[in-house]
C-alpha cells in the first residue's frame, strides 16, 4: 500500500500528477465534419480544471466511416487536429496530461445519436456503408441496418495508414498519450471477437489471427509515438457473451503482454459492447475491477480499471491495494467536472492538489 489516489504516476518520461483519469465519454456534438467545438473545448477543460491527472477524448474517428454518428469527434485531417490543439495545451496549462482516443467504430458506425435513438442511418438521411472483419451487421432492433461490408486486405492495409496518419496529427497537436480504441464492439474488437470475426485469412480464425491487427496497429501507432510518452489500449476483458464461442477474459490476458511486446504502456481494461444479448453481471460498485486485476496478473504492462467508480474512497482504495494503477472514471465526471478536487478534500490530501486561483475563495467554506 506504498502508492494513493494522488501518487504521482511516471509512465516513460511522462509524469501525471495524480491516478484520475476522465474516461473517453462521446459527447455527439460536432457539426456533422467532426471538427472539435466550444463544447468539447468546455467540457475537456473543465475535468482539465477539475484537477484529473489525465484527460481523455472520446472516441475521435481515423477516418469519416469510422465515427458512430455524424456529430463525432475526428482526426482525419490537419484542420481536425487544429480544431483539437487548443484543447490539448489548455489541459497542459491545468496541470492534466491530455490524452487522445483514437477509434473506428466498425459496424457499429452510422447512427444517430443516444438521444435520437442510436438508429442506423440509411445513405439518403446522410449515414454510410460500414466495415467490420465479416460482412455481418450489428443486430439493430426494429430496424434495417445500413450494408456491412467485408473489409479487404486494402481496407486492411488503409486502416493501418489511416492509424498512423491520425497517430502523427495527434502528437504535433500536442496530445501527451495516445489510446487506441479496440473495445465496445467497434472495429478492433470486432477482428478480436469470434463473434465478429469469421475471417479465413491471417486476420481470422485463431487467437494469433484474430489478434494480428490490434497488435499491428499498435506497434505502428507505437512507432510515430514519441519515446518519451505514453501509448494506451483500451480493450472489452470480455464479450459478456458465456453462452456462445466468444472474446473472454482469460483471452484478454493472454493479449495484454503481447500488446506491452509492441509498445502498450498500459492496458485500460473495459467490457461488453459486442452484441445486444450481453448478459452483464452487475452494474454495482467497481464491477468491472476484477477483469484489471486479472490481466494485471498477466503483463508487466500498467493497468487501468473503469466501471462503478463514484466515490473518492472507492477511487483510492484501487490504488492503495493495487488492484489498478490508474481509476477511469466516466460518469461521475459528468456529474462532478471537480470530482478529483473535491476527492482531495474528502481524502485529507488538500495539500497534494491546486484549486485555480479563481476559485480558491469558495474552497474550505
Amino acid at each position: 500500500m506504498s502508492e494513493d489516489l494522488f501518487a504521482p504516476l511516471s509512465i516513460r518520461e511522462t509524469t501525471v500528477r495524480n491516478r484520475v483519469m476522465v474516461s473517453p465519454m462521446c459527447q455527439y456534438s460536432c457539426d456533422e465534419d467532426g471538427l472539435a467545438t466550444d463544447w468539447h473545448e468546455t467540457h475537456l477543460g473543465s475535468r482539465a480544471t477539475g484537477g484529473a491527472g489525465i484527460v481523455m477524448t472520446e472516441a475521435t474517428a481515423i477516418e469519416p466511416r469510422g465515427r458512430i454518428s455524424p456529430n463525432d469527434l475526428g482526426i482525419w485531417s490537419d484542420d481536425h487536429a487544429d480544431a483539437l490543439a487548443p484543447i490539448a495545451e489548455f489541459a497542459k496549462d491545468r496541470g492534466a496530461t491530455p490524452a487522445i482516443q483514437l477509434a473506428h467504430a466498425g459496424r457499429k458506425a452510422s447512427k444517430t445519436p443516444p438521444w435520437d435513438g442510436s438508429e442506423p442511418l440509411q445513405p439518403d438521411e446522410g449515414g454510410w456503408e460500414t466495415l467490420a472483419p465479416s460482412a455481418k451487421p450489428y443486430p439493430f432492433e426494429d430496424a434495417t441496418p445500413p450494408r456491412t461490408r467485408k473489409m479487404t486486405r486494402n481496407d486492411i492495409d488503409g486502416l493501418k495508414e489511416d492509424f498512423v496518419a491520425a497517430a502523427e496529427r495527434a502528437r504535433d497537436a500536442g496530445f501527451e498519450i495516445a489510446e487506441v480504441h479496440a473495445a465496445h464492439g467497434y472495429l478492433l474488437h470486432e477482428f478480436l471477437s469470434p463473434v465478429t470475426n469469421q475471417r479465413d485469412d491471417e486476420y481470422g480464425g485463431d487467437f494469433e489471427g484474430r489478434t494480428r491487427l490490434v497488435r499491428e496497429i499498435t506497434e505502428e501507432v507505437r512507432g510515430v509515438w514519441p519515446d518519451d510518452k505514453p501509448v494506451f489500449v483500451r480493450v472489452s476483458a470480455t464479450d459478456w457473451l458465456p453462452d456462445r464461442e466468444s472474446w473472454t477474459v482469460e483471452d484478454t490476458a493472454e493479449l495484454a503482454p503481447l500488446l506491452a511486446e509492441v509498445g502498450a504502456d498500459l492496458v485500460d481494461v473495459s467490457a461488453g459492447g459486442i452484441h445486444p444479448d450481453q448478459q452483464i453481471p452487475s452494474s454495482g460498485p467497481n464491477y468491472q475491477v476484477p477483469y484489471a486485476e486479472r490481466v494485471s496478473e498477466n503483463t508487466d504492462a500498467l493497468v487501468g480499471a473503469v466501471g462503478g467508480i463514484t466515490e473518492p474512497k472507492q477511487a483510492d482504495a484501487l490504488i492503495r491495494n493495487d488492484r489498478a494503477d490508474l481509476a477511469i472514471v466516466g460518469r461521475e465526471h459528468l456529474r462532478d467536472p471537480y470530482f478529483t478536487l473535491h476527492a482531495a478534500e474528502e481524502l485529507d490530501a488538500g495539500d497534494r492538489v491546486e484549486w485555480p486561483i479563481q476559485y480558491r475563495r469558495a474552497v474550505g467554506k
